[in-house]
């Protein structure tokens, strides 16, 4: 089973034993990050540096000359990333037999909404969220598009991996986050990522909604959760409140607009890409959730792209609805942390790969080779030769 793992330029560049260390560990891949978000990440064998502080979203490589003259456009890193960091690091990964593919993350820069605040999700409070790109605004769907299109296609890369092209919401680690006070579920989440923008307060029109009396009932139906009353959970706790009918039509307009843009920016990354490049998409099989891996319906999604990358840190029950298709070919991906100190369970990698073939998965993904302590690496080495 084919394994990959993801890895920053930062951990590689500057250090000379990075790539045959990762390439050590048994992967055939590495998901290099090409276009990223604001982190501050450890690189706990990097000869020096230990932490790393990437200030905001941006391009880990020069931006090419699409962006001329745009209003919307990436930014460049600073220096955490100078230069064309991603192109140093492919190529010494590369040196070392590895596989290299793009990792872009989309629909999530919190510098895009500060710098331009009415591309942001708005939510039923008139509340920003400004690391979240509203993937309905035409102007926004465009850079996106353009965004996935360049970063996916390095010199190199044999493929790509798109994360967060769908919408975002509430949840996600903003700054030091204070928002867990209150627990909202999957319903409770659902609600607070609806967005009010113009533009969609225009596509909730087009489905027979006034948005006005929307965010009120919104608004309504979050006041017991705000009180301390349990969420509901799932899409039941939508309907109850909303009612059937309203809460089907917010469906329709989100998921139609998600569809939309990943088939239009796959298409995109396809058109710019040499043949057989593949395309994977960060995916979760419930529509309606939101964030780095949104929802799709899977047998639209597997006849787009070439397959999805599943989270699995709370299990590989996500696989299932993908493997159902049974869509000949189709890359089901199981994402495994394998960071202790951030929830993962390496030492039981071997366990889990079981069950999450079992389940479907045709190929691995592994979070995070730079970040994990060499005792995590040891036992990432040690699942896979058993494999």
């Amino acid at each position: 089973m084919k394994a990959s793992t993801f890895v920053y330029p930062w951990d590689v560049n500057g250090d000379p034993a990075a790539a045959g260390r990762i390439a050590a560990l048994g992967v055939r891949q590495v998901t290099l990050a090409a276009a990223y978000h604001s982190t501050r990440a450890l690189t706990p064998r990097h000869p020096r540096h230990r932490i790393v502080t990437a200030e905001h979203a941006a391009l880990l490589y020069p931006a090419g000359e699409r962006w001329k003259g745009r209003d919307l456009r990436p930014y460049a890193a600073g220096d955490w990333a100078p230069g064309d960091a991603y192109g140093e690091a492919a190529e010494a990964l590369a040196g070392a037999g590895l596989e290299v593919h793009t990792w872009v993350v989309l629909a999530h820069n919190s510098r895009l909404g500060a710098d331009h605040p009415d591309t942001s999700v708005v939510n039923a409070y008139g509340d920003r969220y400004p690391w979240a790109p509203c993937i309905a605004q035409p102007a926004t769907r465009a850079y996106l598009v353009d965004l996935a299109a360049e970063a996916a296609v390095r010199p190199g890369a044999s493929g790509t991996e798109l994360e967060s092209l769908g919408w975002y919401g509430l949840q996600h680690l903003h700054a030091h986050d204070k928002t867990a006070g209150i627990g909202l579920g999957d319903a409770g989440h659902y609600l607070m990522s609806l967005c009010f923008c113009p533009t969609c307060r225009e596509g909730y029109g087009e489905q027979g909604l006034d948005a006005d009396e929307l965010a009120a009932a919104v608004r309504d139906a979050l006041e017991p959760l705000w009180q301390g009353a349990p969420d509901d959970g799932g899409w039941a706790g939508v309907e109850k409140p909303l009612g059937e009918a309203r809460a089907a039509a917010t469906r329709a307009w989100r998921d139609e607009t998600a569809r939309t843009l990943q088939e239009t920016a796959v298409r995109a990354v396809r058109e710019a890409a040499p043949e057989g490049f593949q395309v994977l998409l960060h995916a979760d099989p419930v529509t309606y959730h939101v964030g780095a891996n949104p929802g799709v319906d899977p047998e639209h999604i597997l006849s787009v792209a070439d397959g999805v990358v599943v989270p699995c840190a709370g299990g590989t029950g996500l696989l299932t609805p993908f493997a159902e298709q049974g869509r000949e070919g189709a890359v089901i991906a199981a994402n495994f942390p394998v960071v202790s100190g951030m929830g993962g369970s390496p030492d039981t990698l071997a366990a889990d790969v079981a069950q999450a073939r079992g389940r479907g998965a045709t190929e691995l993904r592994l979070y995070h080779a730079g970040l994990a302590s060499d005792g995590d690496l040891e036992a990432v080495r040690s699942a896979l030769a058993g494999l």
